[in-house]
């Protein structure tokens, strides 16, 4: 029979990779972790780690396995979770998932009114990629999440939000002084990419192509909020949501209107045909009715 301890214990050592920072992590001995995982894998009946003289790896099995186990894990902390609410007196808890666009200035601007409002209700943010928020919320182990489209999951209710990028820029660059921005105003300019392969960066690229603009393409930022830190110490600009773009974070940092029009999107989601609990839609209607202000 499968027992908690063991499952706590091979997800540990998949993640930490090593015995000594497993069992750091579970607060246990290093005898008592691997003992746990040898008895894991005899219920099993094949092993789930390669264990020789400076050598710890995964076998082909523990990897096939992992994702049912963490899932499984995630899905117990929700109970526990549930059961700690009921016992406190909580009335709920709310869970919210974004692929980092929202997670630095939006969501905890948006939320600390709710909190102050709603002291007894946890809310929860995790920062994850879009197609593994897609993946729990239709499973039912996140709420409310905040993803880029497409949506790649079947089993979700979506709503899309299109928003009209704007170019950020240091006060004191020459930028500043123009009121829109154009391709042919970045020719030269170092243009902080959007991991490279962003729908932005494509957008801006098919635009910098047709007028012939040649700009300089040395740094990339995986999150807009890294993007517009690299701007604010003059370190090149940047084309970035408005979300992003225009809020005031007294951190020398102007936007400006960018024409041609680029574009960035996101999808709200939430499980099909699975009823919010009332807090959950009253966050979900603030989320709502922020991002219609930005959108259009």
């Amino acid at each position: 029979m499968l027992k908690m301890r063991h499952l706590q214990v091979f997800n540990a050592l998949l993640d930490a990779g090593s015995v000594s920072r497993a069992a750091q992590r579970l607060n246990l001995t290093q005898p008592a972790v691997s003992i746990a995982l040898s008895n894991f894998e005899a219920e099993l009946g094949f092993r789930l780690f390669h264990r020789e003289r400076g050598f710890f790896a995964p076998t082909n099995e523990a990897i096939l396995l992992h994702d049912e186990v963490a899932q499984g894990l995630r899905a117990i902390s929700q109970i526990e979770k549930r059961v700690q609410d009921i016992l406190l007196g909580q009335t709920g808890g709310v869970s919210i998932a974004t692929n980092g666009v929202l997670a630095v200035n939006f969501l905890p601007k948006l939320l600390a009114p709710f909190q102050r409002e709603n002291p007894n209700i946890r809310v929860e943010i995790k920062v994850q990629s879009s197609r593994q928020i897609a993946s729990w919320v239709a499973s039912h182990h996140i709420d409310i999440g905040l993803i880029d489209p497409p949506v790649p999951v079947a089993g979700l209710d979506a709503e899309i939000f299109d928003f009209e990028c704007v170019c950020v820029t240091h006060k004191d660059d020459p930028l500043a002084t123009l009121g829109i921005i154009s391709p042919q105003s970045l020719v030269g300019r170092s243009v902080i990419n959007i991991t490279g392969d962003h729908m932005i960066d494509r957008q801006l690229d098919a635009l910098l192509a047709k007028t012939d603009t040649v700009i300089v393409r040395n740094t990339s930022a995986y999150y807009f909020a890294i993007a517009r830190n690299m701007v604010a110490e003059r370190n090149g600009v940047a084309i970035l949501d408005p979300i992003n773009g225009k809020i005031d974070l007294r951190d020398d940092v102007v936007w400006r209107p960018f024409a041609p029009r680029i574009e960035n999107n996101l999808a709200v989601i939430t499980a099909k045909g699975q009823p919010l609990g009332q807090a959950a839609v009253e966050i979900l209607d603030r989320i709502r009715a922020a991002l219609r202000q930005f959108a259009n």
